[in-house]
C-alpha cells in the first residue's frame, strides 16, 4: 500500500497558484495523462491546477535524474503503458520530484515555467493502449437493487458474496471523458411483443464506476497474491460503462450482456495514482452478520485494515431544455467508493487465481457503485425503479432513461480532515442519436 509522506502535506502550496485551492488538481495530486496542445502531437503530462507539465519538454530541461527521470522518459511518450510497467519505485520517485519542483518557493520554477500548458488550450487522450477491460460487480447495493426487480424475495446469488464476480469486456469502444457516445441499436423484446425487434435502445443508462489501471502485470499461470496485489495497480480513474438495458434483458441469458455493454465506455482522462489517494484508504467495511468470511486466498491483514477508498462519487445530469434555460446540471446521484462489497486486491487476486495473465494498461471496472439510499444510486435504473418512477428537472423534463442530447458527468473527490482534497477530474458524454 502505499504511505503518507511529506507531499500529502495539506500546507504545501505550489507556484502555479491555481493548484492552491484546485477541486482537483492540488500539488496534492499530481495525475498523469496524456495530451496534445494545439498543433503538437500527444505527449504524457502531469496535471496540476488550471495547467499541464509537458513531461518531455520537463526531461529535455534536464530537470529529472535517477529514477525520477527514468519514469518521466517512460511517461513522455503518447501511452502511458512503459511507464506502468515499472512500477511503484520509480513512480513514487517522479511524484517525489515532481512535488519538489512545483512546490512554493522551488529553485527551479523558471526552469518550469517554459514546460507548462493551459489545459483549457490542449487535448486530452485515453492515458494507456488498453489490452483487456474487465468489468466487476462489487456494488452490492447495485447489484441488490437490480436483484429485487427481477428476483423480489431472492436479490442476490448464492455466489455474490464468495465470488468477486466480473466478466471480459471489450476495450475497443473505451473514449475519454468528452467524445460523445451514439446511441446503441440493437435487439429488444418488449414484455408485451411476440417477437423480438430492432432498432435503437429505449432504456439507456449510466453507471457510475471506478476504473483501475493495471501496472505490472504477471506471467500467464501465475496467481498474484493477495498480499502483493496492490503492487500492481498503477492508478484510477472514472468509468462510466454504459448500457442499454432493453437490449440487456433480451439477450443477456446465458452467457451475460454483450451488445447492451460494448458500444461504449467513457473514462476521465487523467490518471490519479495510489500515492495521492494514500490518505483516503480506509479499512474494508466490516460484513453484515451472517455473511460468509471470504476464501483464504482473498484474505489479508493489511488489505482488510486500508483496503477500501473512502472517496465520493457523483452523478449530474445535463439535458438540451436545462441548457437551453441556463440551469446547471441536476445531481442524479451521490455515492461513495466505500460502497464496494470487495476491495481492488480482492479484484486483482481474484481475476488472476487460475493464472490469468494481467498486462500494464489493462483496465479493471469495479461495476457500479450505488449507496444504500435512493440518492444514492449509481444508475437510472435503480433511481427511476427501472423507469416507473422518473426524475423530474427543474427544466420542466423529466427522464425515465437518458435521451438525445442528455450529458452524463461523473466527478469524484477524496477528502478527509488533516489533507487537501484530491479530485479526478471530470468523467461526461453527450448522447447522440442512433447512426
Amino acid at each position: 500500500m502505499a504511505q503518507l509522506d511529506h507531499t500529502h502535506d495539506p500546507t504545501l502550496e505550489s507556484w502555479v497558484v491555481s493548484a492552491n485551492g484546485h477541486s482537483d488538481f492540488p500539488i496534492q495530486n499530481l495525475p498523469l495523462g496524456i495530451f496534445s496542445p494545439a498543433g503538437g502531437a500527444p505527449r504524457g503530462g502531469v496535471a496540476i491546477g488550471d495547467r499541464i507539465l509537458d513531461l518531455s519538454a520537463a526531461l529535455a530541461a534536464g530537470l529529472f535524474t535517477g529514477e525520477a527521470a527514468r519514469a518521466a522518459e517512460a511517461a513522455s511518450g503518447p501511452v502511458l503503458n512503459q511507464f506502468l510497467a515499472l512500477g511503484a519505485g520509480p513512480r513514487q520517485a517522479l511524484r517525489l520530484r515532481l512535488s519538489e519542483l512545483l512546490k512554493t518557493g522551488s529553485s527551479n520554477q523558471g526552469r518550469v515555467e517554459p514546460c507548462l500548458h493551459v489545459a483549457s488550450d490542449c487535448t486530452l487522450h485515453l492515458p494507456a493502449r488498453i489490452g483487456d477491460y474487465t468489468d466487476f460487480y462489487v456494488g452490492i447495493h447495485h447489484a441488490t437493487n437490480v436483484g429485487k426487480q427481477f428476483r423480489p424475495d431472492n436479490p442476490l446469488l448464492p455466489n455474490y458474496k464468495y465470488v468477486p464476480i466480473g466478466y471480459h469486456g471489450r476495450a475497443s469502444s473505451i473514449r475519454p471523458s468528452g467524445v460523445p457516445v451514439r446511441r446503441p441499436r440493437g435487439q429488444t423484446k418488449p414484455p408485451d411483443a411476440s417477437e423480438p425487434g430492432f432498432g435503437p435502445s429505449r432504456r439507456l443508462d449510466y453507471e457510475l464506476e471506478l476504473g483501475v489501471w493495471m501496472g505490472p502485470g504477471n506471467e500467464l499461470g501465475t496467481p498474484i497474491d493477495i498480499g502483493k496485489a496492490s503492487e500492481h495497480v498503477g492508478g484510477f480513474c472514472l468509468l462510466n460503462d454504459w448500457s442499454a438495458r432493453d437490449i440487456q434483458a433480451w439477450e443477456y441469458q446465458p452467457l451475460g450482456p454483450f451488445l447492451a455493454k460494448n458500444f461504449a465506455s467513457t473514462v476521465s482522462a487523467w490518471m490519479v495514482t495510489p500515492e495521492a489517494l494514500a490518505p483516503f484508504r480506509i479499512p474494508q467495511p466490516s460484513r453484515p452478520e451472517g455473511d460468509p468470511a471470504p476464501l483464504p486466498y482473498l484474505t489479508e491483514e493489511a488489505d482488510r485494515r486500508e483496503g477500501a477508498l473512502d472517496l465520493e462519487l457523483e452523478v449530474l445530469l445535463l439535458t438540451p431544455g436545462m441548457r437551453e434555460k441556463g440551469l446547471p446540471p441536476h445531481r442524479l446521484a451521490l455515492s461513495n467508493a466505500r460502497h464496494m462489497y470487495w476491495t481492488v486486491a480482492q479484484m486483482v487476486t481474484h481475476h488472476t487465481s487460475n493464472g490469468c495473465n494481467l498486462q500494464p494498461g489493462d483496465l479493471l471496472g469495479t461495476g457500479t457503485i450505488s449507496g444504500p439510499d435512493q440518492s444514492s444510486c449509481g444508475s437510472i435504473l435503480e433511481a427511476t425503479l427501472g423507469g416507473k418512477s422518473p426524475i423530474s428537472l427543474a427544466s420542466g423534463e423529466e427522464r425515465r432513461f437518458l435521451e438525445d442530447g442528455d450529458e452524463v458527468i461523473l466527478r469524484a473527490r477524496g477528502r478527509r480532515n488533516g489533507f487537501a482534497p484530491v479530485g479526478f477530474g471530470e468523467c461526461r458524454a453527450v448522447i447522440l442519436p442512433a447512426g
